[in-house]
């Protein structure tokens, strides 16, 4: 499948891992795997359980955030939990809206 902005058959992506933690990196790159997977499997069921395995790895990602981690400790607000429902009311309300986000057209 060719990339039919600039006819390339591949996209590097490069990301600075500086301040990630070893933990951080492995989702990333799991992430990386289950997204292409996701856009590009033919059959209904890993179309599915991977939409559904990708938001789940999104929310660990946001729970491992470098943010949730410095503040819980200080006051103990569940900023990870409160950012993961303030995200859920947002979809929920793009769905009930028939609203999809598109980036290029």
């Amino acid at each position: 499948m060719k990339n039919t902005v600039n006819n390339e058959s591949f996209l590097t992506l490069k990301v600075d891992t500086e301040e990630l933690t070893s933990a951080q990196i492995r989702l990333i790159k799991t992430l990386h795997s289950m997204i292409l997977h996701v856009v590009t499997t033919d059959k209904e069921s890993e179309f599915f359980d991977g939409s559904a395995d990708l938001l789940r790895m999104c929310a660990a990602l946001i729970k491992q955030s470098n943010f949730t981690e410095k503040l819980k400790t200080q006051n103990g607000i569940p900023y990870a939990d409160q950012a993961l429902e303030y995200s859920m009311d947002i979809l929920t309300e793009h769905m009930t809206n028939a609203k999809v986000v598109t980036y290029d057209n």
